[in-house]
C-alpha cells in the first residue's frame, strides 16, 4: 500500500513538472529579455547586437533590452550571463574573444563550454592582412619574401595581447615561417594609427576596420580570410589563393544563454534568431561591418565554439602565449 502511494505521488510530481514546462514554453516570453553585450556602446559588436535584438524582439513578440557590459575582454559580461537563471530572460552576444581566443590564452572565471547554452551563430566578418602604404610589397608572397630578407626589422601591431589580431599574426608567422616583432596596443584604433603612420608595418585587422583606410590610400590590404573573396574588395585574394592553405581567422558573433536552459526554449530562440537572419534586408543592414550571416543549429554552434577554442589553444601552446586574466 505504501509503495502504491509513493508511485502515485511520483507520477503526480512528474506530470506536474511536464505541465509546468509546457505552460512556461507557452507563456515565454512574458517580459522583456535582457541581452548582454560584452563591449561598450558604439563598436561593431554593439551595432550587430542592437540590429539582432530589435528584429528578434519583434519575432518573439517581446522587447530585447541591450545591456552593455564592457571590461575585462568580455569576462565581466560572460560571468554575469553564466550566473543568470536559465529561464531565457538573460542572453548574451558571444564572440571570438569570449568564446574563442580568451579561453585559449587566459585563466578565466568561467568555462566557455560548460557554463553556457549555445543558441546560434549570427555571422562572421573576415580579417585582413594589411601593410603600410609605403611598404614595397603588393601581395602575400611578396611580403613573405620581403620579411625573410629583412628578418627582425618588421613589426606588427595588435589590439592587445591575446586578441584575434595578435593570434592571427602569430598564426601567419608560424605558417609562413617568418618573424615580426609584436607591438600590442590598447585597441584597434591606435594600432591602425601607428600602422598608417609607419611606426609598424603589418597588421591583421577586420575588413570593416581596414576598408575605409584602404580606400583612402593609407594602407594596403593584401589578403582576406574566408573561403572566397569578399564582395567589398573583389580584387583582394584570400589567404588560400595567396598560398597559405587552410588559413582562416574570422571575427565571429553568436548568441548564448546560461547552461541548463530547456532544449525546447533553446530551439524557440534559435528559430527566432534564424528567422531574423533569413530576412532579405538584414544582410544589407549589417553590410557596413562586412558580416556574412551564418545561421546554425544550437548543436552546430556548440561544436563551432569548441573547435575555435581548440584551434587557438593549440596555437597558444605552440607560440607559448599564456596570459593572466
Amino acid at each position: 500500500m505504501q509503495r502504491r502511494e509513493l508511485l502515485t505521488q511520483a507520477l503526480a510530481v512528474g506530470v506536474g513538472c511536464v505541465a509546468h514546462g509546457l505552460a512556461f514554453a507557452q507563456a515565454y516570453p512574458a517580459k522583456p529579455i535582457k541581452y548582454i553585450v560584452p563591449v561598450v556602446p558604439g563598436g561593431a559588436s554593439d551595432m550587430i547586437a542592437r540590429a539582432v535584438a530589435e528584429r528578434m524582439g519583434k519575432v518573439l513578440g517581446q522587447s530585447m533590452v541591450i545591456e552593455n557590459m564592457g571590461g575585462g575582454g568580455g569576462v565581466i559580461a560572460s560571468v554575469a550571463a553564466a550566473k543568470a537563471a536559465p529561464d531565457g530572460y538573460t542572453l548574451m552576444q558571444s564572440y571570438v574573444a569570449t568564446h574563442g581566443t580568451s579561453p585559449a590564452t587566459r585563466k578565466l572565471p568561467y568555462d566557455a563550454v560548460k557554463d553556457f547554452s549555445p543558441i546560434g551563430m549570427i555571422g562572421v566578418s573576415p580579417n585582413t592582412l594589411c601593410v603600410n602604404a609605403n611598404m614595397p610589397v603588393n601581395s602575400v608572397p611578396e611580403l613573405i619574401a620581403y620579411m625573410k630578407k629583412n628578418t627582425g626589422k618588421l613589426s606588427y601591431g595588435s589590439a592587445g595581447a591575446g586578441t584575434l589580431t595578435h593570434l592571427t599574426a602569430e598564426l601567419f608567422k608560424l605558417e609562413s615561417q617568418t618573424f615580426m616583432v609584436h607591438i600590442p596596443y590598447r585597441g584597434v584604433t591606435p594600432a591602425l594609427t601607428d600602422l598608417m603612420g609607419g611606426q609598424t608595418q603589418v597588421m591583421f585587422p577586420s575588413l570593416s576596420s581596414a576598408l575605409i583606410h584602404s580606400k583612402g590610400g593609407r594602407l594596403k590590404i593584401l589578403a582576406v580570410t574566408g573561403k572566397s573573396r569578399h564582395p567589398a574588395v573583389k580584387d583582394v585574394p584570400t589567404f588560400e589563393e595567396s598560398g597559405l592553405k587552410g588559413f582562416d581567422a574570422p571575427q565571429w558573433y553568436g548568441m548564448v544563454g546560461p547552461a541548463g536552459m530547456p532544449p525546447s526554449l533553446v530551439k524557440m530562440l534559435n528559430d527566432a534568431l534564424n528567422n531574423v537572419l533569413s530576412q532579405p534586408d538584414f544582410k544589407e543592414r549589417l553590410s557596413g561591418e562586412a558580416v556574412e550571416l551564418q545561421p546554425m543549429s544550437p548543436e552546430a554552434f556548440g561544436k563551432f565554439i569548441q573547435f575555435d577554442i581548440a584551434r587557438w589553444t593549440k596555437l597558444a601552446k605552440e607560440r607559448n602565449i599564456q596570459l593572466d586574466s
